[in-house]
C-alpha cells in the first residue's frame, strides 16, 4: 500500500493562504486517484478536494471550491492543495488520500497520510 507523508500545515490569519504538499515514496503513486480531507474537533471527517492520476479531472466540495485548488507533479510523486482565502471555519487537520479508482477516491479512498494541522485565526 502506497505510503503518503503530508506537510505544508500551520498556523495562519483569516484571509491567508497555506500550501499542503503530500509525497509518496512509489512510483505507482502516479496512476492513483489523489484526494484531501479534512476533519474538524467534534466533526466528522470529510472531503475536499481529489484529483485523477493521469487527466486533468478534478472535484472539490462545495465549502472549498473557487478557494481551493488541488494539483500534482508526477514527477515527484506529489500532490498539492493550495487554500487561499483561508476562513476560521477552514481549522481542521488536513490528510491526504489515494485511490487506484477515481469512483471510490471522494467517498472511502484505501491509503490515507498521517494528517497536518491547519489553524486559521479570526
Amino acid at each position: 500500500q502506497v505510503q503518503l507523508v503530508e506537510s505544508g500545515g500551520g498556523l495562519v490569519q483569516a484571509g491567508g493562504s497555506l500550501r499542503l504538499s503530500c509525497a509518496a515514496s512509489e512510483r505507482t503513486f502516479r496512476v492513483y486517484a489523489k484526494g484531501w480531507f479534512r476533519q474538524a474537533p467534534g466533526k466528522d471527517r470529510e472531503f475536499v478536494a481529489a484529483i485523477s492520476g493521469m487527466s486533468s479531472s478534478t472535484t472539490y466540495s462545495d465549502s472549498v471550491k473557487g478557494r481551493f485548488t488541488i494539483s500534482r507533479d508526477n514527477a515527484k510523486n506529489t500532490v498539492y492543495l493550495q487554500m487561499n482565502n483561508l476562513k476560521p471555519e477552514d481549522t481542521a487537520v488536513y490528510y491526504c488520500a489515494a485511490d487506484v479508482s477515481w469512483a471510490t477516491i471522494t467517498r472511502a479512498p484505501r491509503a490515507w497520510g498521517q494528517g497536518t494541522q491547519v489553524t486559521v485565526s479570526s
